[in-house]
């Protein structure tokens, strides 16, 4: 993106809206339990692995159906995700509270194409201005329209520092990202927060089940200590093994 540090925001709205209800019952896909942190709708941040020179820190943005994360370091940011486009204000509000503001942003990562990911992506682009890039998965870059053209990235591209992650199967362009230096995946709607701990994307709002199975198995080869979702709590501890352990039951 051009920018030495990167902070990044995961966001979501309308075809996952409801998908937000799930969180609270189980899955087909099974739950598995770890330690998160209480529910807030306040910005919650926590700073990267100690020894970690490069490692993002990160802020919730708990906006009730869906949650935007920050991932931030040396005073810029990127959102990944921009949720409706009445979210545009909290977005702001959520970057102040990091003392950040959109002249900090320096791209907008979009994780799928459902509205409540995408759906404030022109207010977002108008704020962070000019020129600003965004980024989506190839296969669903088609249904995702902005004033200026995006970029379509492939699994294990860098973008500022953090690593794509193809997860298809939720749509067939579906993408997370993982900060390795820290420790953090933002797992977009391939995994949900739920019931303390983890569970798989909820199939009546996913286009290919089988595929979306195997993008868990895939998250479950990583190594991260935090999971963020779109819907549900974020893990703080563990998050890696309680992936691993739920890919182990599909």
């Amino acid at each position: 993106m051009g920018r030495a540090g990167v902070a990044l925001m995961v966001m979501g709205t309308a075809a996952c809206t409801i998908e937000s209800d799930a969180s609270t019952t189980s899955s087909s896909l099974g739950t598995t339990t770890t330690r998160q942190a209480p529910s807030t709708t306040s910005a919650t941040s926590t700073t990267a692995q100690p020894g970690s020179a490069v490692g993002f820190q990160w802020q919730r943005v708990n906006l009730g159906f869906v949650s935007a994360y920050i991932l931030y370091r040396a005073g810029e940011a990127t959102l990944v995700d921009t949720g409706t486009g009445g979210s545009v204000p909290d977005i702001e509000a959520a970057l102040g509270q990091v003392d950040l503001g959109w002249s900090d942003v320096g791209g907008v990562i979009v994780t799928h194409l459902h509205d409540d990911h995408k759906g404030g992506l022109q207010g977002v682009l108008d704020a962070a201005g000019e020129g600003t890039p965004w980024y989506a998965g190839g296969a669903d870059m088609g249904s995702i329209r902005a004033s200026s053209d995006g970029v379509a990235v492939v699994d294990g591209e860098s973008v500022g520092g953090l690593t794509v992650v193809a997860t298809p199967g939720h749509t067939a362009g579906h993408i997370s990202v993982h900060d390795p230096a820290a420790g953090i995946l933002v797992a977009g709607d391939a995994l949900i927060g739920e019931a303390g701990g983890v569970a798989g994307p909820v199939p009546r709002f996913t286009a290919d089940m089988d595929t979306a199975i195997q993008s868990v198995k895939k998250l479950s080869g990583f190594d991260y200590e935090v999971a963020l979702f779109g819907h549900g709590e974020p893990v703080l501890e563990g998050a890696s093994d309680a992936v691993a352990s739920l890919a182990e039951n599909l």
